[in-house]
């Protein structure tokens, strides 16, 4: 009664529009259409879609497809190279969800396209991003090469930069090494008690545990105490390393503060060494969520995070080296990122620009004379303070300046202030177009190795999109 009542007022107002005299467009919602038997007609030409699609199917996955071809048991699984697609894509686009990656190859016609009929579940598409995104790795490679075929990466000039990348934890669950033996001897209690339980109501099994459970399964709720017990341990054995790292430190200084007033027969001064004990300090913690990430500051404040490293050809914002690190800050990464950028194009850039958490000098010195670096001695805002209304230097520079003098002076020049205000235009937008644009401002995995695997995935789908906007007319939708 209902949709004979809505059809007839649906009539009248076609007919209303008829009287009025204004023509519309054909639109009618019950009209049965035929869709193009071939379902990449759905999509327009130069969609991002058909040039994941080719870039994927010349790609190397025989790491991914031997590791299913060694094994003979079970259902047969979705073709590798779906899988690499669909989750390329979704990366591509900001969707690192497995869950919304499952609801979108029923509703997207993008993704429809390329998983060409298969609709693998949520819990397959997460489990094949676990396994195998290590080997994903190797896309970064072929991606880059693609890229300096194209004429993308000329390395005049490559801008270096950290950024912040929340962890798959909340920086509440962090907790010093008191706690975190409490926390530990209660679980093992509530573990000890759950098999105590399990133990007495064995005569019981069929009325506890069902017709459809042996009755020997681990007793409810065991799996993930256990779990939580695995990471309160792991927190608890990085707080005992990294005191065990300080000691070892303290003790080396002291041995040679000692041998050196041995030899000079004088007490040093300054400063005398604060002593540093064996067990942790009550201020130290560690995240019992992801024990690997660290509490790391932004300009935000604090957060559970890891420090993803970026290299980036100026010209064509192209990443050609990335790393995820555990570090706070940044002066232990210059030497790791041009060793990569060597590694993955064959030889050093030209030129680098760095900003001053870059500034160490031991990092610096093996570069030197092979690549002209530009790498501020203090914060930028500070740096643009001292170069505002500053005349560049002119001469030779002075033989007994130290290396970082040389820097200093090195940016005051004209040459040295324009070379260095470009990176503004270089590294920078890259940060917003991930973090941003495309939403990956916080990990999905947790732990570091599979945390750096997710990061460079991340910079690989960057890099792709930067090589299809380039070789790819934009479509018309």
């Amino acid at each position: 009664m209902i949709n004979h009542y809505l059809y007839q007022k649906t009539t009248d107002i076609h007919l209303l529009g008829e009287e009025m005299g204004k023509i519309y467009r054909f639109y009618d919602p019950e009209q049965i259409l035929l869709f193009p038997p071939n379902i990449r007609e759905w999509l327009p030409e130069g969609h991002l879609a058909f040039f994941i699609d080719t870039l994927i199917n010349h790609a190397d996955l025989s790491t991914i497809t031997n590791y299913y071809e060694q094994s003979d048991r079970g259902n047969p699984p979705y073709d590798p190279r779906m899988m690499t697609k669909i989750l390329t894509y979704a990366y591509c686009i900001g969707m690192p969800s497995s869950r919304k990656i499952n609801k979108a190859l029923y509703e997207d016609v993008a993704f429809r396209v390329l998983a060409a009929g298969n609709f693998p579940d949520f819990r397959t598409i997460s489990d094949f991003r676990k396994i195998h995104l290590k080997a994903l790795e190797a896309l970064f490679a072929h991606v880059l090469n693609l890229c300096s075929e194209a004429g993308l990466v000329k390395l005049g000039t490559v801008a270096i930069d950290g950024v912040k990348i929340k962890a798959n934890a909340s920086i509440d669950r962090n907790y010093n090494h008191k706690k975190l033996t409490e926390k530990e001897e209660q679980l093992q209690k509530t573990i000890h008690e759950l098999f105590e339980k399990a133990e007495q109501t064995d005569a019981e099994e069929d009325r506890i545990y069902g017709k459809d459970r042996r009755g020997d399964e681990l007793p409810d709720g065991f799996r993930t105490k256990t779990e939580q017990l695995e990471r309160i341990r792991k927190a608890k054995t990085i707080l005992e390393q990294r005191q065990q790292e300080k000691k070892n430190k303290y003790d080396r200084k002291k041995y040679e503060r000692t041998e050196t007033e041995k030899k000079t027969g004088k007490r040093l001064r300054g400063r005398k060494l604060k002593h540093v004990d064996e067990k942790p300090e009550e201020s130290a913690v560690a995240n019992t969520t992801d024990p690997d990430s660290r509490i790391m500051k932004t300009r935000t404040g604090y957060v559970q995070a890891y420090n993803g490293q970026l290299a980036v050809d100026a010209k064509s914002q192209v990443i050609v080296a990335t790393d995820l690190v555990q570090d706070q800050n940044d002066k232990q990464q210059l030497q790791p990122m041009m060793q990569k950028i060597q590694e993955n194009t064959g030889r050093l850039p030209q030129r680098a620009t760095l900003d001053a958490g870059y500034d160490n000098e031991e990092q610096i010195k093996p570069f030197w004379d092979k690549v002209d670096l530009y790498i501020p001695t203090q914060k930028d805002w500070k740096q643009r303070k001292a170069m505002k209304g500053t005349l560049p230097p002119k001469g030779r520079i002075p033989k007994k300046l130290s290396l970082r003098e040389r820097m200093k002076r090195k940016l005051l020049t004209k040459k040295g202030k324009a070379i260095y205000k470009k990176r503004g235009s270089s590294v920078e937008p890259v940060n917003g177009q991930i973090k941003d644009s495309r939403g990956f401002d916080r990990l999905s995995l947790r732990g570091l190795q599979k945390g750096k695997s997710e990061w460079k995935f991340i910079c690989t789908t960057h890099n792709i999109l930067k090589l299809w906007r380039h070789t790819t007319p934009m479509p018309s939708y």
